[in-house]
């Protein structure tokens, strides 16, 4: 049976262009044997009656809008009639902190829009929109509770209870896709302020990285930004890529030091978490400990092999806790874990290797 596909925009910033908008998604969707479009709001008003008599399996929503804002309608929908949602972004500041925010009451994914001038570029996403489909028709959701939730406070470890040995040595490299803004935010905001460094790759635009990259500044305790090229890497610190380009880890200044790159995609994403995780077997080898979120696809998984074939110690999210089973299962699937844990406990588990590294090297 086909997966439902209801499209609701009539964004304020298309102008005229929003029927050709949903009538192109429409016949990207529509495109697939496995996909169909049961209907095309014009704006959240409408929607909430073609919910009711068409009944979706996956809803793809306008950001802005301007008969019902977006959030207001989507915090609606996820306490009333809970279903994988899909943003869909301009290309703006402003449009990925309002995604990001939508990520954070409940949407699964999101897209981004073209610009009106450049509409036609829209067929050349026709790949991801239905992969992105596929994935969130399976999608764990989040919990419908709005109420906000602070992370656990951190059992770990009083200021000074790393040695600096382990600081200055140890690499932590995280790589994420669907489903991974929160939960990179859950893992970070979990960790102490005195960490080795940590490098990260999140599949998202480069007009995203920015934003979420203050973001997780602004709620952790470690000092987050994105990369820019050039860094060489500090304790307390993580690195986002940012989204045009790739990031290695290579040795230079009696340390570790970051690299951009911006070469062709790998596993049809730039930034690629194989690419990362490939430097940080070359380079970091038994030194780096690896990490894999939920995601959609298998970007990571040949990388983390690398990395724990190299002496890397590695941890996967595990299914239950995972909003898409896709990057982890692939990475467990080859064998290159070493332990596999709920979102909630990966910190912990962190933790406890960074200690018995530390012990064991006599910290």
């Amino acid at each position: 049976m086909a997966i439902k596909v209801l499209i609701v925009d009539d964004s304020a910033l298309m102008r005229d262009d929003s029927a050709l908008m949903r009538a192109l998604l429409t016949e990207i969707i529509n495109g697939a044997p496995d996909l169909e479009v049961v209907g095309a709001a014009p704006d959240p008003i409408a929607a909430r009656e073609m919910i009711k008599t068409l009944n979706p399996d996956v809803l793809t929503l306008d950001v802005e809008m301007p008969r019902m804002d977006g959030l207001d309608f989507l915090d609606r929908l996820m306490r009333l009639r809970p279903m994988p949602v899909i943003m869909i972004s301009s290309f703006t500041a402003a449009g990925s902190e309002v995604t990001l925010k939508a990520l954070e009451l409940g949407a699964v994914d999101y897209l981004a829009k073209p610009r009106a001038e450049n509409i036609a570029m829209l067929q050349g996403y026709a790949e991801d929109i239905r992969d992105k489909i596929r994935a969130a028709s399976t999608a764990r959701l989040k919990s419908t509770s709005r109420v906000a939730v602070p992370p656990a406070p951190t059992l770990a470890q009083p200021k000074g209870s790393f040695s600096p040995r382990l600081l200055s040595e140890k690499v932590i490299a995280i790589g994420a896709s669907t489903g991974g803004t929160e939960a990179i935010k859950e893992v970070l905001c979990s960790l102490p302020e005195e960490m080795p460094p940590i490098v990260m790759v999140q599949h998202m635009p480069e007009t995203f990285t920015p934003s979420f990259a203050q973001r997780l500044n602004n709620l952790s305790k470690l000092t987050v930004i994105e990369a820019q090229g050039g860094e060489r890497l500090q304790p307390g610190m993580a690195y986002l890529a940012p989204g045009h380009s790739h990031m290695r880890v290579r040795k230079g200044g009696g340390g570790f030091v970051l690299e951009l790159s911006r070469e062709e995609p790998v596993n049809r994403h730039r930034p690629a978490a194989d690419v990362l995780f490939w430097s940080m077997a070359e380079q970091v080898r038994q030194n780096g400990l690896g990490m894999i979120l939920t995601g959609m696809g298998k970007d990571g998984a040949q990388g983390l092999l690398a990395m724990r074939e190299a002496g890397a110690w590695n941890i996967g999210q595990d299914q239950a806790s995972c909003v898409v089973y896709g990057m982890p299962r692939e990475a467990a699937d080859i064998g290159a874990l070493d332990e596999v844990a709920s979102l909630g406990a990966i910190s912990g588990s962190l933790m406890a290797k960074l200690r018995a590294l530390d012990r064991r090297t006599g910290g």
